[in-house]
């Protein structure tokens, strides 16, 4: 069985084009303030430890606690604000690129050139607000749970989900991994838990 903690280089690896992924972030919010350069270095990381290799693009917006309460209802038909969530953009065409296979894009759509243009992996929408309320019940810190909530976000647009119990403990055993590797240097600190009601 595969350490959780080392880099999953092995396998098939996400191309998006030639060139280097990129991570693009914006802070949409003003309650808190936000480390842009440091959110989006550990999300560069962790693209990179998930073998996102090619010219590919991921964005990460942090927003306003009304903004993530209109998005959670309009995209996931729930009342309330919410932590993270996160919009995959071009799965179909990454899902293709990994398998090798020619896509279903009818008859006058030639398929998908990966030189051409990036590889869209989709959007991270995270909430300062709702992140430094459920922190002291959940990572622990705001930091943490930021930390957290990105890692969590970034699996989800590369197709990780946790809807099954299999599903949901690989996906933790896999943030875990992450954030020991990118954002604490080490193990997790004590009173860090990954669980909460969702």
């Amino acid at each position: 069985m595969p350490d959780p903690g080392r880099p999953r280089v092995e396998g098939p690896r996400r191309v998006g084009g030639d060139g280097e992924p990129e991570v693009f972030v914006a802070d949409e919010q003003n309650a808190l303030a936000v480390d842009i350069p440091r959110w989006q270095a550990l999300a560069e990381r962790v693209l990179r430890d998930e073998g996102v290799r090619g010219l590919a693009e991921l964005s990460v917006i942090f927003v306003s606690e009304a903004e993530i309460t209109e998005l959670n209802e309009d995209y996931m038909g729930k009342q309330g604000p919410t932590d993270v969530l996160a919009f995959p953009i071009d799965a179909a065409d990454a899902e293709i690129v990994l398998h090798n296979q020619p896509p279903n894009r009818g008859p006058d759509r030639s398929p998908p050139d990966p030189g051409d243009m990036p590889l869209l992996l989709g959007d991270v929408v995270i909430c300062p607000t709702v992140a430094a309320r459920q922190a002291p019940e959940h990572a622990g810190t705001l930091d943490d749970e930021l930390a957290l909530l990105l890692v969590h976000g970034v699996l989800h647009v590369l197709g990780h989900d946790h809807h099954e119990p299999e599903a949901a403990a690989a996906m933790r055993a896999r943030e875990l991994a992450l954030l020991e590797a990118h954002h604490w240097g080490g193990p997790a600190p004590a009173g860090f838990r990954q669980e909460h009601s969702e």
